[in-house]
Parts: structure tokens; sequence; C-alpha cells
């Protein structure tokens, strides 16, 4: 038997999470602006902006023009109202920062990896939230994650995070009990694509993000929405195998997209080649092959970047096509250490994922560098993300 009870308080707080998220989205805005965007009656919406008002989420700030009568009040997100720690877990640091409702980070801290594995590790993701709990932005409402490997959202466990040595760790878990707030993890790729969703400015309905690193991965929003799969592993696409006699990876397969297309792939093959190749690359010391140096010498033709960045742009591009063939997305974002190839590369991607689609639907798909720095977008993404389907944790006083 349905309780009328609760479905009456479940329809308060829908109707409250659809008139916050209006304000967000479209501020200043009237109560009367508020019902026509929702197409709520006034009194519901004068109602859950009072709630709102008394929660603190929202402020009056001024008045805008009248129409013959009394001038509307407007209204506008109070983005310190509520704060949200982040945290992320990069492969040679951990990076933890206060963000408030606006997305402004309001204080960082980094830690170095210096080898940590497992209950280590942990510990120094705690040494982070202990420092960022003490300051004086406050309330915090939640922490978000965003970290390197397969991870299951749902149940807030790292499948399996080579470089930190965790295997079937319950991080959100752990982390929940220990400060007693709500927790949520998410993989760095899908991080970075809330990121770019919330705060690039893209004014898109579907996203797909392509992080191109250490490996490659990709998130991907769909209606706004974050798209996990069944079993969490949405995105992925660094593990298919486009060179099935290729290079051994680290699943044990060979030829896997990332170890001939990733940042750290392309820097290896440019130095194993380098023999062969009559190249204008700086080799030695290998921290001379930065994204920047290697994407100067492709976009000048220099033989060893065409040969090894060209075989990259071409794998990946034709993994786009595929992608973009079963999703129809038409915006494509590059992240990670992709945009700082440069445009030549990017360019060639482009025209590899057009040349093996559809010649009809090739023109609409667009493919870009992020907008956000990576370690950026990981930030805000694993914070916005406990507020992309609804906004409840916000909400302190009133039930």
């Amino acid at each position: 038997m349905i309780n009328a009870k609760t479905d009456h308080q479940q329809a308060k707080l829908q109707n409250r999470d659809f008139i916050l998220r209006t304000i967000f989205d479209h501020a200043p805005l009237s109560r009367a602006d508020i019902a026509r965007r929702t197409h709520l009656t006034r009194t519901t919406v004068s109602a859950q902006v009072a709630a709102l008002l008394a929660e603190g989420l929202v402020e009056e700030v001024g008045f805008g023009p009248s129409s013959g009568g009394k001038a509307p009040i407007l209204l506008q997100v109070a983005n310190d109202a509520r704060y949200l720690i982040s945290l992320n877990l990069a492969y040679d640091r951990f990076t933890g920062a206060i963000i408030n409702l606006a997305g402004e980070i309001k204080t960082s801290i980094q830690r170095p990896v210096k080898g940590q594995q497992g209950s280590e590790a942990q510990e120094l993701v705690c040494d982070i939230l202990e420092h960022l709990l003490q300051q004086a932005w406050q309330p915090i409402v939640g922490i978000g994650i965003s970290t390197p490997g397969l991870v299951n959202t749902r149940e807030g466990r790292i499948i399996q995070a080579v470089n930190l040595g965790w295997k079937e760790f319950p991080l959100a878990r752990n982390l929940a009990e220990r400060y007693g707030l709500p927790v949520v993890l998410l993989n760095d790729s899908q991080a970075a694509a809330i990121g770019e969703f919330r705060y690039g400015g893209w004014q898109v309905d579907n996203l797909l993000v392509v992080n191109v690193r250490h490996g490659i991965g990709a998130g991907l929003l769909i209606q706004g929405k974050l798209f996990q799969g069944d079993n969490n592993a949405a995105g992925e696409i660094g593990h298919l195998v486009v060179e099935p006699q290729g290079r051994l990876c680290r699943c044990g397969r060979r030829g896997c997209l990332e170890t001939v297309a990733s940042a750290s792939a392309i820097r290896i093959l440019v130095q194993t080649l380098a023999p062969r190749f009559p190249t204008t690359l700086p080799i030695k010391p290998p921290e001379a092959l930065t994204p920047q140096t290697l994407g100067t010498a492709f976009a000048a033709g220099d033989p060893l970047a065409e040969k090894v960045m060209g075989d990259a742009a071409f794998h990946l591009g034709r993994t786009l096509a595929h992608l973009t063939a079963m999703l129809d997305t038409n915006t494509i974002l590059l992240t990670g250490d992709a945009p700082y190839f440069g445009p030549a590369w990017l360019s060639r991607i482009q025209q590899t994922m057009r040349d093996a689609m559809l010649i009809s639907v090739a023109p609409q798909i667009s493919l870009y560098p992020g907008r956000l720095p990576f370690a950026r977008a990981c930030l805000l993404g694993a914070a916005a993300y406990m507020l992309l389907d609804n906004y409840r944790l916000l909400y302190l006083h009133s039930s």
C-alpha cells in the first residue's frame, strides 16, 4: 500500500530540487520567473522558495524590472551556504580541496605519493581530509573522490587501482564510517567528464570526454547524467584491442589502445623507435619528451613524431568513430595530456574519426580539447557528482 504522506513528501522534495536547480542554472530569477520556467504553481514556488531561504541555500539579491506593478524580488543561490570536499588521487600526488556551490575552490592541499599502497595510501587520504575538515569553511556536507582505476561507484569500492595496491577496496565506506559524511567515488575519467559538463560551459545534453594520460579512459554523460553501464565499466576504452599482435598491456593482453595511444605509450615508443628515424626530438633526458615538444615535432613533420603520433591518432580516431556510431554524441572532448599535444594532433584524430564514419553523420561530430585543466576538472567533477541527480544532502534543517 502506498503511503500517501510519504508520497506527498517525495513530491515536495522533488519540487524543491527542481526549483533549486532552476535557480542554479538561470539566476537571478524572481518567483514568477521560476513558476514560468518550471510550470509549477506560484503557491508551490513560494512555499519551496521560503524553505530554501530558511535553509540559507538561496538569497534575495535586489529587484528586477517592474512590468507595471511592484518590482519582483530576485533570487540566486547562496554560493557559500554549503561546502563539499573533493579529492583527486593522481598517480604521483593526492590533492584535496574545499569547494563551494559555485564550484569555487576555497582552499586546497597536496601530498606527494611516495610509494604508499593499501592502508598506507588510505592514511594519506585521511591526512588530507583531517586537514580540510579543520578549516573555517563550514558546513561540509559530503566528500567526492576521483581515482585512477576501475571503480564500483554504487558500492563505493575500488575494484582495482594498481598503482595504489587497492583491489576490491571499500574506500568510500571506510571514509564514511570514519568521518560521518556521505562519500562518493568515481574514476578520474568520469570525474573529469562531470567537471567539464558542469563547469566547462559546453551547453550540451550529451558529452563524451576521453582522458589520455597514463592510460586511456572515457566518461559519458547522457541527458546530463553519468552513464556507467551494467558493470560500472562504461568508458574503459583503453583496453580495447586494436593491434592483436602488439605490445603487452598491463591488463595481460596484447595491443590494447593504451599501448599505442596513451601519453605514456607515445613517449615509450618514441624512445624505442628513435634509433631507426632521423629526428629533431630531444630524446634525452627522457623528461624532455613532454606532450608539448612531441606536439611541436608532429606539427613540423618530424618523421619519428609522425610515425608514433600518427599511429596513435589513427587508432584513437577509429575507436572514437566506433563509439560515436553507437552513441550518436556530437561533442567529444580530449582531456588529460591530450590537449598539450597540440591542435595538429587533435585535427588528425578528428579527420581519422570522420573518415571512418557515415558521410552524412561525420560533419556533425566535433572534437575539442577540454576547457579545464585535468586535475581541476577531476576535483570539480567529483564534488559536482553528489549534486547531479538531487540536492538532498544540502537540506540540513527541513524535511
